[in-house]
């Protein structure tokens, strides 16, 4: 039985998460970040939306964007989230999951929660411990 398509709303952004399988390592050394980020941009030309921040973190990835029609989050991730998994599996000559399940997209409705997400999403590993600075790591908008 086919899963519901998922209703997003066109003109409203969100907030998108989505974890590697079993919370491993979806990229596992910095070529991978800097592969996915130009599979981001890519992606933003096939689908255009508005990508307000991002952050690539080894298990997870944040992003922050606004479609402006309402399929256009589920396309825009289904082609960037497809992509990165096949260029995992052909640079490891792997196989299986890549992500953990479908992505998490949360609705942002209100100015101030906005700005609470974004901060979240720039100021990630800063509260994991893995920077000293949020501005040191290389795989965010900052």
């Amino acid at each position: 039985m086919p899963r519901t398509a998922r209703a997003s709303v066109g003109g409203l952004c969100y907030h998108v998460l989505n974890l590697g399988n079993a919370r491993a390592e979806s990229f596992r050394k910095p070529e991978d970040s800097a592969a996915f980020l130009a599979l981001l941009r890519e992606a933003i030309e096939r689908v255009p939306v508005r990508l307000l921040a991002y952050c690539v973190r080894p298990t997870h990835v944040h992003l922050a964007v606004w479609p402006t029609r309402g399929r256009d989050l589920r396309r825009f991730l289904h082609w960037l989230l497809t992509a990165h998994v096949r260029r995992y599996h052909r640079h490891y000559q792997s196989s299986g999951h890549v992500w953990q399940g479908r992505f998490k997209a949360f609705p942002i409705q209100r100015d101030d929660h906005l700005l609470t997400v974004l901060r979240y999403i720039e100021r990630n590993l800063l509260r994991a411990g893995l920077v000293a600075r949020a501005d040191e790591w290389r795989w965010s908008n900052l």
